[in-house]
């Protein structure tokens, strides 16, 4: 009987870390009812790295967490990679080619990795996204058979800043290696977005602690990606300057009052000695800050509001009250909240939560591109029998957020990634030491 493969994924952003296993079958089913987080404040600044040794030591204590939940070894895993300077470029590659002789899908390979010969300064190519063929000028959504003289490639190549990798790395030097790194915003809208959405026309928005990221999808191609270095611990912040509070409680007002971006109608009450309708004043201006510069992307991806026919909204600061109808209202464009990836199962009932929505991607992602027969995890002994040495899994002083709990809830196989012969090429690129500087 074939062994199930298991996955592990984890996301580091600027307020919390999580990992998770998923269990694939061999029929291509996936489920996950384990998931750990630590929560951190300022050792990730806009979903840059500052301080590896503690995230490190956070990341340690999870995985450590999870294996004594599997009992078992996690041996390799799949790395998020998101943080302020994360932003698409529009790349373009032109081919002659022999009129007589079909275009074959080893050649498009070939093209696309051209892409990335030239360097970009001061960043990395972290991805690479085709966004459109032309074969002799002509536009075909896949020119794979097709004859001609030339033709054109325009592709997405994803950058970000060489710290944000170099930091990445520097984390995973405890002895688990990064199998591979997923860039999260792509991942999360290849399992959240639908056909239509990127046929018609749509923006997804990540809006986090510390940045909010833009995705922009037309004619079922990724045309914008940008990561703007503002969140919900913005409107925190604005509270505990304006009230003289401190952070706790100034979160904990945030979350509390019934009309945040709607002040008149704010009840006016005093929520842990801060009135409400005051901080609300912080709340709604810091928001409406942060939905122009959205709106702002779309005059900045060059299509207009016309163009987009909805805005799916995730991220920690997603739930804020009032936040999707603010959004609908100011930009025009009909917003809903996006729901985790259909093609994972989650077992767990006390996991089953939007906040995770990156790391479930991630998972869902990384189950694409796991080769037949690998795995992330070694079973103990007691599991798969003799020969597997069994890790030491004494407690972390950390308490576990999840029990147990199966549900009833199946989910369709998942296939193998789309573009995984030339993304696996990308793996060398960001994994080798870069001996470029810190700079964000």
């Amino acid at each position: 009987m074939e062994q199930n493969q298991y996955i592990v994924a984890l996301e580091i952003g600027s307020s919390k870390i999580v990992g998770a296993i998923a269990e694939k079958t061999s029929a291509g089913y996936l489920s996950v009812r384990h998931l750990q987080e630590e929560r951190h404040l300022n050792s990730v600044r806009y979903g840059i790295v500052q301080n590896v040794e503690n995230i490190k030591s956070s990341i340690n204590r999870i995985l450590r967490n999870l294996e004594g939940m599997i009992d078992g070894r996690v041996t390799q895993v799949y790395l998020g990679v998101s943080g302020r300077s994360l932003h698409s470029i529009v790349s373009e590659v032109n081919r002659s080619v022999g009129s007589t002789e079909a275009i074959t899908r080893e050649l498009i390979d070939r093209i696309i990795k051209d892409a990335t010969s030239t360097p970009i300064r001061n960043y990395d190519t972290v991805d690479i996204v085709p966004r459109a063929y032309y074969v002799d000028k002509v536009e075909t959504p896949n020119p794979v058979g097709q004859f001609g003289s030339s033709i054109k490639i325009k592709v997405n190549l994803i950058v970000a800043k060489p710290s944000l990798k170099l930091n990445l790395n520097r984390l995973m030097t405890f002895g688990i290696p990064a199998k591979d790194y997923i860039v999260t915003p792509l991942a999360v809208a290849d399992q959240i977005l639908n056909e239509s959405d990127r046929e018609l026309g749509c923006m997804l928005v990540d809006m986090g602690a510390e940045t909010t990221t833009v995705s922009i999808y037309k004619n079922k191609a990724l045309i914008y990606l940008n990561t703007l270095p503002l969140g919900g611990r913005n409107l925190t912040r604005d509270v505990m300057i304006g009230t003289q509070a401190v952070e706790e409680t100034a979160e904990n007002v945030k979350k509390n009052i019934n009309n945040p971006l709607d002040p008149p109608n704010a009840d006016n009450v005093t929520i842990e000695g801060v009135n409400a309708r005051e901080a609300a004043n912080y709340i709604s201006a810091r928001t409406g800050e942060i939905i122009a510069n959205v709106n702002q992307q779309l005059a900045d991806a060059g299509v207009s509001s016309d163009e987009i026919k909805s805005i799916v909204l995730i991220g920690g600061c997603a739930h804020l009250n009032g936040l999707k109808q603010k959004l609908e209202d100011t930009i025009k464009i009909r917003v809903r909240l996006g729901q985790n990836p259909p093609t994972l199962n989650i077992l767990n009932s006390d996991i089953n939560r939007m906040e995770y929505i990156e790391v479930f991607s991630l998972l869902a992602a990384a189950a694409e591109r796991i080769g037949e027969g690998e795995t992330c995890v070694e079973l103990s002994t007691s599991n798969i029998g003799p020969g597997i040495e069994k890790r030491n899994t004494d407690p972390v002083p950390e308490e576990p957020i999840q029990v147990e709990k199966p549900g009833k809830k199946k989910t369709k196989p998942s296939g193998g990634g789309k573009w995984k012969t030339w993304k696996d090429r990308l793996v060398g690129l960001i994994s080798e030491d870069d001996d470029a500087d810190d700079e964000q």
